[in-house]
């Protein structure tokens, strides 16, 4: 078993409660996830939605954002069969933690 710990970040102004890990293998990552849920609406009626993953060392990690002011989204290239492996089991947590704390579920 391993440990998470609970956090709160403001995030544009909105309390979010977040969920952090580390995951081992021959690399480490730590991961951060959370959102304050569907608010009913756009961003102006404060759903927020939030995530980090952290090289804790020995990650082959490279990412660039992209987009005039880098605001247009990003790329994450990882090298390596166990940043593979922790990279799926930290994908795999952040998007636990956000269907659970998402509330409502829309397919």
């Amino acid at each position: 078993m391993y440990e998470i710990k609970e956090n709160r970040r403001k995030i544009h102004g909105m309390d979010v409660t977040t969920f952090t890990r580390e995951i081992y293998s021959a690399n480490v990552l730590s991961v951060e996830a959370g959102t304050n849920g569907y608010q009913g609406g756009d961003s102006g009626h404060g759903s927020r939605t939030y995530f980090r993953i952290t090289d804790c060392g020995g990650t082959d990690m490279e990412v660039h954002p992209f987009g005039f002011d880098g605001d247009e989204g990003f790329e994450v290239i990882l090298g390596g069969d166990c940043e593979l492996e922790t990279t799926i089991r930290a994908l795999k947590f952040i998007t636990k933690v956000l269907e659970d704390q998402a509330k409502e579920v829309y397919d």
